[in-house]
């Protein structure tokens, strides 16, 4: 980026300005951990980002990134990015770009060639907010689900929120809309749901298909006739007794596959 570009960027509106950066910060912080180049993240340019909008942040955030522009260091970078990102969001009320995680320290080799379990198999029944959709498929790509099946009245994964909440997972698990009469028939049906057999006491097939429904219904009567025997609770002790229906699904989805990895 020319030094005339900041020059620009130094003249804008104080929130179109904030935004701006806020989008140089978020690229930043994915180069990061992406570990790829990027000529921004040059001490020389960084400084000139930050001293952008330094005025305006938080005084604990603006008193951290004078500590970090007095003394940079390459392994505070990454803090300092995300800390002034975050100070962003909230001057501005703006919400996550989409990119696609990398965790950091993740190995780069395992992220491109992933495991996939064959025959591991989900269907959302009626999931209709976007944040547990996009929920699922970030949990689903992360255990190495084979392919999602949506019934046709689940939300759309491509909604921008759905994509926000997913991660970008979207992008790389498989997915359609069956209705239940279109499932797999010779695939094991397993329904996770209230009132059925602890987790802890479940033979976990090695292949199949795991039913979720939504938060405030639950399975379909018909969703649970197709499991049988195979309905899985997990045993709650709170005063509520109730958890997100995305963390439920990822509960099962790391025994199930912690089973699986086994043999």
């Amino acid at each position: 980026m020319a030094t005339v570009e900041f020059f620009k960027l130094a003249s804008l509106p104080k929130g179109q300005k904030h935004r701006k950066v806020l989008r140089l910060l978020e690229r930043l912080e994915n180069s990061c951990i992406k570990q790829r180049n990027d000529e921004l993240l040059d001490e020389f340019y960084l400084k000139q980002i930050f001293n952008l909008v330094i005025d305006d942040l938080p005084s604990e955030t603006s008193f951290q990134v004078k500590q970090w522009l007095t003394s940079p260091k390459k392994d505070k970078t990454l803090n300092i990015i995300n800390t002034v990102k975050h100070s962003l969001y909230k001057l501005t009320g703006c919400l996550p770009s989409e990119w696609d995680l990398i965790l950091p320290n993740a190995n780069k080799d395992k992220a491109v060639n992933k495991r996939v379990f064959e025959n591991i198999f989900i269907y959302a029944e009626d999931i209709r907010t976007p944040f547990n959709i996009g929920s699922i498929f970030r949990t689903a790509e992360s255990f190495g689900v084979e392919k999602i099946f949506l019934s046709p009245d689940c939300i759309s994964p491509e909604s921008p929120r759905a994509r926000r909440s997913a991660m970008g997972c979207v992008d790389y698990i498989p997915w359609e809309r069956r209705s239940i009469e279109e499932l797999p028939k010779d695939l094991p049906i397993i329904a996770l749901e209230t009132g059925g057999s602890p987790i802890g006491s479940f033979q976990f097939p090695n292949s199949g298909i795991l039913m979720i429904g939504s938060e405030e219904l639950g399975l379909s009567p018909q969703a649970l006739a197709l499991a049988k025997e195979n309905i899985v609770t997990i045993p709650m002790y709170g005063i509520k007794a109730s958890i997100n229906v995305g963390v439920a699904f990822g509960i099962f989805m790391q025994r199930w596959v912690e089973n699986i990895a086994r043999l």
